[in-house]
């Protein structure tokens, strides 16, 4: 059998010619999907970057560590503390303690991201000055980058300042703080710059952030609130003095690098990375094996009178299934070698690209890993074999008289194990829903589900499509067959004939419609619910945001709290911890607000109790909470670790997710008021009310909103690796629908030779044959498409009737434009690859076509 398995291979290329191509490219995506992964599973110990030059730096409790019976949980912290004062006094004693402060600044013409620090820390990145002195008056400056020039002026939410010098960093070397911090200058003289060091092997590198420094005591007076320093002093003695401190750390070597501003954006990113590279995996290889088998089986199955002539010939079923299990071995090692090569290849270039866009850490790179390659290369042979497993074992058990008579129509598309297969598959779709829409109806809106549950829904369907292509070919084309003439007839009875055919070009079509529309569908809906939620929640007339993302300082606060006619509510963004079943420590995002001035402004979801029960002995919580009834006291641990029992005011519905917690200022300490609500009072100008709110906030840069321009500028937005991993997976979907059609297309219309030479020779001219083939293409497209918005409104509904389960009830959003992109990419494949080689097999004279051989 492999001797005919392989001169059939060499007979029927053009029939092989797209598997290979299909199966080769789904086992280089999986190889490089699978490099990226193994790439991301662990990050490198990263380097001290502020502080690569300090001594030792002291930071403040920043983590919450509470112990339970399966180990310690650990969550950062929304508030970190300060170190106590009297660990401060101490490391006063050992040397010189130089304190730090971090602040966001925005600066007209300047970087998104300007970040402000004293003068006096400089020294520890260490940063070099490149040009002019240090800042030494309030309105003073020293920025890095070129987006300034000493000389300029610089209107900045934090003041008019004066830019005075730029810096730019340098390699690192041991910085000695003896009271005032010494940059090196270009020449290699040392600068005094306002507290001190020396940098000793100074050499350029790369800049970490866009940095404004400020004098001492200005940055001081902007962000009074310091939860680090740096002490000039032996490491041991610096422990001593902190011991017995809470949570305080001291950090020296490598570990300095937990006191820079985001410590862990390189394992955050690659967390993300895996999860992208993880989905988009999984659905390149759901889709290789649908579209791989999906392409054995229809060759197999037009291959019925080749299996019929060798049966008769005295083959046995046997020999027939090894002979096509054979051909697909074949094929499945050389494309699976081909593939593993072409992953080799293409993993390094989406490594850099993922660097470029700013998804990866600067440093990640493909590793020398090889079970990527054993997974991408035996995966791929099983699909190949998996694919004509049921085509083949079909193929074998028909007798030759009945192999022969089934040869030229498809009188039995559909088995009973196929029928068998989709409705369990349908049914436990069906059941998984519910199940879920009864016990948890939040698990339906978490992207993993989201994103798995459709390849249920998209399996089913298309094991059942032959039931329903013949009738919904009819359907579809039921108006083209009305208007004048026989084309329109021809195209529907065509379709409607060949099942096996219209389902197998269909199938890519229903996958890649189904994910788009399910996919953006359900970031869109969600979005939109959201949007909607924070809508019926907005009571405000308007809402104030600060400028950046530092907060509002307590003189703007005291003008707005003064505006005539507003009633006004700040508040402020922080955390609570709850231990739950004595293992798990959640965090809940909070709100610190007044009850008062909460209750007039934010219509609260509330279920039970009341906005204005809050009080400093008490909080509001959701339904998600695993204690959520109204009068019962949980014990919690606050934005800065703090462990408090409070009593549990009201209780909110789940929502969206977002509805979170609210507790009084109190029970928020450190946090920084970052957004006031303002409702009118009885009478008050709306005009005159937001002209004064807009004053108030003049000095800071912050900004005044309407309710409808706030719920604009706040409408959720699907995250960029979220949206990028979306487009990754359609993008490998659509690949493959493009290959499969194609092939598909070149194998159908190969197969149909004899029918359009008998159309041609009753009469047909070679247009209007050319036009019937894609006339033909456009409707089975439109079959899959209808199919496959079939799966997306079923999948769609669910997480609507989820929604509506949570109290979040919105509309279905479908996204018509991607969909229509899709469809209308998938027509073009289909009506370019069946018109061409029709076109090129009428070239010949119809007599001889209509002869041709198989």
């Amino acid at each position: 059998m492999l001797s005919v398995a392989l001169r059939t291979l060499r007979a029927r290329w053009v029939t092989f010619v797209g598997s290979f191509v299909a199966l080769a490219l789904g086992v280089a995506l999986i190889a490089v999907m699978g490099l990226s992964l193994a790439s991301s599973l662990n990050a490198p110990d990263g380097k001290p970057e502020r502080f690569a030059a300090a001594p030792v730096v002291v930071k403040g409790a920043d983590t919450l560590r509470v112990p339970t019976a399966n180990g310690v949980r650990v969550h950062k912290l929304a508030q970190p503390r300060a170190v106590p004062a009297g660990a401060v006094a101490k490391l006063k004693k050992l040397g010189t303690v130089v304190e730090d402060r971090s602040f966001a600044v925005r600066a007209r013409g300047g970087p998104g991201d300007l970040v402000g620090h004293p003068w006096s820390t400089a020294a520890f990145a260490p940063y070099e000055i490149d040009a002019g002195r240090a800042p030494r008056a309030a309105d003073e400056v020293v920025v890095s980058g070129d987006w300034a020039k000493p000389g300029e002026r610089v209107r900045t939410d934090r003041g008019t300042v004066r830019v005075v010098g730029t810096v730019r960093v340098v390699g690192t070397g041991r910085v000695v703080v003896t009271g005032r911090v010494v940059a090196t200058g270009r020449t290699g003289a040392t600068e005094r710059v306002g507290a001190t060091g020396r940098v000793s092997g100074a050499v350029a590198r790369r800049g970490f952030e866009n940095a404004v420094f400020y004098a001492d005591e200005r940055a001081a007076a902007l962000s009074p609130r310091s939860v680090q320093l740096v002490v000039d002093a032996d490491a041991a003695a610096v422990r001593e003095a902190v011991r017995g401190s809470t949570g305080v750390q001291v950090l020296t070597g490598d570990a300095r690098r937990h006191a820079d501003a985001d410590p862990d954006r390189d394992s955050e990113a690659l967390t993300a990375m895996n999860a992208m590279f993880g989905t988009a995996g999984g659905v390149t290889g759901f889709v290789s094996v649908f579209v791989v088998a999906s392409t054995f089986a229809f060759a197999v199955a037009q291959r019925r009178r080749e299996f019929g002539l060798l049966r008769t010939a005295g083959a046995t079923p046997g020999q027939i299934r090894r002979m096509v299990l054979a051909e697909a071995l074949v094929v499945g090692v050389l494309a699976s070698a081909t593939g593993c090569v072409l992953g080799a290849y293409g993993a390094p270039r989406l490594a850099a690209r993922m660097v470029d866009g700013g998804l990866a850490p600067r440093w990640f790179t493909i590793g020398d890993a090889t079970w990527p390659y054993h997974l991408a290369f035996w995966t791929g042979l099983f699909v190949a074999l998996c694919g004509v497993v049921a085509a083949s074992w079909r193929a074998g058990r028909t007798a030759p008289v009945q192999a022969l008579g089934e040869a030229s129509v498809d009188t039995r598309a559909m088995t009973r194990g196929r029928r068998l297969s989709g409705l369990v598959l349908l049914a436990t779709a069906a059941v998984t829903l519910v199940l879920a829409l009864v016990g948890d109806p939040g698990e339906l809106l978490h992207r993993k589900t989201y994103v798995s549950r459709p390849m249920l829904l998209i399996t089913a369907v298309a094991l059942l499509a032959p039931v329903v292509v013949r009738p919904l070919t009819r359907l579809i084309a039921w108006l083209p067959a009305r208007l004048p003439g026989a084309g329109g007839m021809l195209v529907r009875e065509n379709a409607a004939a060949g099942v096996r055919r219209t389902a197998a070009i269909a199938a890519p079509v229903l996958v890649t419609v189904a994910l788009a529309g399910s996919l953006l569908g359900a970031t869109a809906t969600l979005n939109e619910a959201k949007a909607d939620e924070t809508r019926r929640q907005t009571a405000a007339a308007f809402v104030v945001t600060p400028a950046s993302g530092a907060g509002f300082d307590a003189a703007t606060l005291r003008g707005l709290r003064e505006v005539s006619g507003a009633e006004v509510s700040a508040t402020a963004s922080s955390a609570v911890y709850v231990l739950e079943d004595g293992v798990s420590l959640a965090k809940s995002e909070a709100r610190a607000a007044d009850p008062g001035p909460l209750a007039a402004t934010t219509r609260l979801p509330v279920e039970a109790g009341r906005t204005s029960d809050l009080d400093d002995d008490s909080l509001i919580v959701n339904r998600e909470w695993q204690r959520h009834t109204v009068g019962q006291r949980v014990w919690v641990w606050l934005g800065d670790g703090t462990r408090k029992s409070l009593r549990i005011a009201a209780v909110m519905t789940t929502g969206t997710g977002d509805n979170g917690v609210y507790v009084t200022s109190r029970n928020a300490p450190g946090a920084t008021v970052d957004r006031v609500d303002v409702a009118l009072a009885a009478g008050a100008d709306a005009h005159a009310v937001a002209a004064a709110l807009r004053a108030a906030v003049d000095s800071s840069g912050g900004q005044v909103l309407t309710k409808d321009q706030w719920v604009r500028a706040s409408h959720p937005e699907t995250n960029r690796t979220t949206r990028l991993g979306l487009l990754l997976v359609l993008g490998i979907a659509l690949l493959y629908t493009g290959i499969s059609l194609a092939n598909t297309m070149v194998m159908a219309t190969s197969d149909r030779v004899r029918d359009l030479a008998v159309l041609r020779l009753a009469g047909a001219t070679r247009w209007q044959v050319l036009r019937l083939v894609g006339a033909e293409a456009l409707t089975v497209v439109a079959v899959g498409g209808v199919l496959g918005l079939l799966v997306a409104g079923l999948n769609l509904l669910g997480m609507w009737s989820a929604l509506g389960l949570l109290s979040a009830p919105t509309t279905i959003e479908l996204p018509w434009t991607a969909v229509g992109a899709v469809l209308g990419a998938c027509a073009v494949t289909a009506v370019v690859w069946s018109v061409i080689p029709a076109a090129l097999a009428l070239r010949r004279r119809a007599v001889e076509l209509a002869g041709v051989r198989e």
